[in-house]
């Protein structure tokens, strides 16, 4: 009977190919299954796009994840995509599942890694590159600043969160401001953090676009990978 394989949660950062470690390469090219993460409404996969270049001959599986805020609330898909990895493994396969970003960073990944820790599988977990960090040297600007308290929020969150944590923030990250872009617009504005806010659709891939002006285009529908950065005041070059 042949050994159990390992398994790979990979980072593939925010999407550039040459944006990957060389452990993240290494994962993607010795893979024998590569997991591919898409949602429900989409066929395709951005992370497998990415890690495209490193893939030689693995068997690529497609497992469709729930867009959820409660992991409980689907717990049931996350299960059986679960199982599918683990019954690779065990046939002496080593997987390697693809995650936007960071695997440990607002990721599928995350709900699978607690699924199988206490399976017995070998996991490694291999990090990536946020896609606010790549922004931020993309458009020359840094996250934070000496004693900078940064806040990442979803913008997904309730708004008086959202509110109460941009009150105490010097530095910013909003991130999944597709859904409510105008009522996010409109509480930077009135806690004085619109000035100095670029928001960046797509990062790293051929439909990137970059807004300066957040306000002119507030009524823009958005992309899911959208992301704002801002800061509370200009600070001198």
């Amino acid at each position: 009977m042949a050994s159990e394989g390992n398994f790979y949660g990979v980072g593939v950062g925010p999407g550039d190919p040459e944006l990957l470690t060389i452990k993240a390469v290494n994962a993607i090219k010795n893979a024998d299954v590569i997991i591919a993460p898409k949602t429900e409404k989409k066929d395709g996969s951005v992370a497998l796009t990415i890690a495209e270049p490193y893939i030689s001959d693995a068997e690529i599986i497609f497992q469709t994840f729930p867009m959820v805020k409660n992991f409980e609330e689907s717990k049931e898909i996350f299960e059986q995509n679960a199982n599918q990895i683990l019954e690779n493994l065990r046939a002496g396969k080593d997987v390697t599942f693809l995650t936007l970003g960071d695997p440990m960073f607002f990721s599928t990944y995350i709900y699978i890694y607690r699924l199988l820790k206490n399976s017995g599988a070998d996991i490694e977990t291999i990090p990536g590159i946020p896609a606010f960090l790549a922004i931020a040297s993309h458009i020359g600007r840094a996250a934070a600043y000496g004693n900078d308290i940064i806040t990442i929020i979803p913008a997904t969150a309730p708004k008086e969160k959202i509110v109460d944590a941009l009150k105490v923030s010097d530095s910013a990250v909003l991130m999944k401001v597709y859904k409510n872009f105008a009522d996010v617009v409109d509480m930077l504005d009135a806690e004085n953090m619109i000035d100095e806010a670029v928001l960046i659709s797509r990062y790293g891939l051929d439909d990137e676009k970059i807004f300066d002006d957040i306000r002119t285009h507030k009524d823009n529908k958005l992309n899911y990978l959208s992301t704002i950065l801002t800061r509370r005041g200009k600070v001198e070059d």
